[in-house]
């Protein structure tokens, strides 16, 4: 019960019945709900660009409210929408958040997940705010870690991903703020939605000639996915970088952007092909970090544990890395209602299911 050694002194903090999980990022709100069993049963996903104001968690928040009734469940929440620039620093962005929060939940039943902390209260919040930005991979990880003998946990966002190895009950991380995990290629700043493509190539092939792309915001890797019919609809939440529609065609239409030109310039197997391309880079850039945190000493039978919207590009991770691959789904419970898989709102999940487990913890 090592792993747990931090929860006998926060024990009177989580309580048992339903309870809902919420992940704050920067842009969505991820919130998956449980029942008074402890069964999933619906994950949800919501809009949230917090780096136009802190009133958007109200928005999305209140949006949920008129679905379940919130006053009735237990609340554990984990962050990264901290760290956008709407706040003057981490510090403000965490108490900002958890105040926010707190206006809107039930505040004593409300608990803020603080990674080697385990769960603090809102008033320990401020005390504790540098263990709870941005620590909603360490919930997941540590969920994992809880349950799996060894693995990579590669998960894939919108416009993050987190890449980290465990074994032995324990996450091999180096870095725990961003500036240390982006130091380790532990966090990864790059995702399958919100990601600019001149953030991925600066090159690319095109009827026979490399071309340079523009370094304009014309086009995300949301335009990629569409082009290649890989990208969830359910994930596909934000405005196109020239707002307009998200068909295959305008999505073309803006990568013919990237390379100066216009739409005509090729027919839909060249744009596919184009995609397929930047798909690529994308993918050696994460292959890259999977290298260097397997090098940690990760054992050759680990597999490849796939999670965010983006863990579709795990599957071709592992193929590269000559792993198996696991669909984290396979390893949450599947909610019970709803379409949308739990593997999209994984910290969401796990945050929920680690406090699940503290409860037993403390019990036993």
């Amino acid at each position: 019960m090592w792993i747990w050694s931090w929860v006998v002194s926060r024990s009177a903090t989580v309580r048992s019945g339903a309870a809902i999980g919420w992940d704050l990022g920067g842009a969505h709100l991820k919130a998956a709900l449980f029942d008074h069993g402890g069964v999933l049963i619906r994950v949800r996903q919501l809009p949230m660009p917090l780096w136009r104001g802190a009133e958007h968690l109200d928005t999305a928040i209140g949006l949920l409210a008129r679905e379940w009734s919130l006053a009735e469940y237990d609340h554990y929440m984990t962050m990264t929408g901290e760290l956008v620039d709407a706040f003057e620093n981490r510090e403000q962005g965490v108490s900002q958040l958890v105040r926010s929060a707190a206006a809107l939940l039930p505040a004593a039943r409300l608990w803020l997940y603080a990674g080697p902390e385990g769960f603090v209260s809102v008033d320990e919040s401020v005390r504790f705010h540098q263990q709870i930005a941005s620590a909603n991979w360490h919930a997941t990880a540590t969920w994992l870690a809880g349950r799996q003998s060894y693995g990579l946990l590669v998960d894939i966002g919108s416009t993050t991903s987190d890449i980290l190895p465990f074994a032995d009950g324990r996450v091999k991380h180096l870095g725990y703020s961003d500036r240390t995990r982006l130091a380790h290629d532990e966090l990864v700043y790059t995702g399958v939605v919100r990601t600019p493509v001149m953030a991925v190539v600066q090159q690319v092939p095109f009827a026979g000639d490399w071309l340079g792309v523009a370094n304009e915001h014309f086009a995300t890797m949301a335009d990629v996915y569409r082009v290649l019919d890989c990208l969830p609809a359910s994930s596909d939440l934000h405005d196109t970088a020239d707002g307009r529609d998200k068909g295959e065609r305008a999505s073309m239409r803006r990568l013919a952007r990237m390379l100066g030109t216009d739409l005509d310039a090729g027919d839909s197997r060249d744009w596919f092909n184009l995609a397929a391309f930047i798909m690529d880079r994308q993918i050696d850039t994460l292959c890259m970090a999977c290298h260097r945190q397997i090098s940690k000493g990760l054992p050759s039978g680990a597999p490849l544990i796939g999670a965010g919207v983006g863990r579709f590009l795990v599957k071709r991770l592992a193929q590269r890395l000559d792993r198996t691959y696991v669909d984290i789904d396979d390893c949450f419970a599947r909610p019970s209602w709803g379409g949308m898989p739990a593997a999209d709102c994984a910290p969401a999940v796990a945050v929920a299911l680690l406090a699940q487990r503290e409860s037993v913890a403390c019990a036993c």
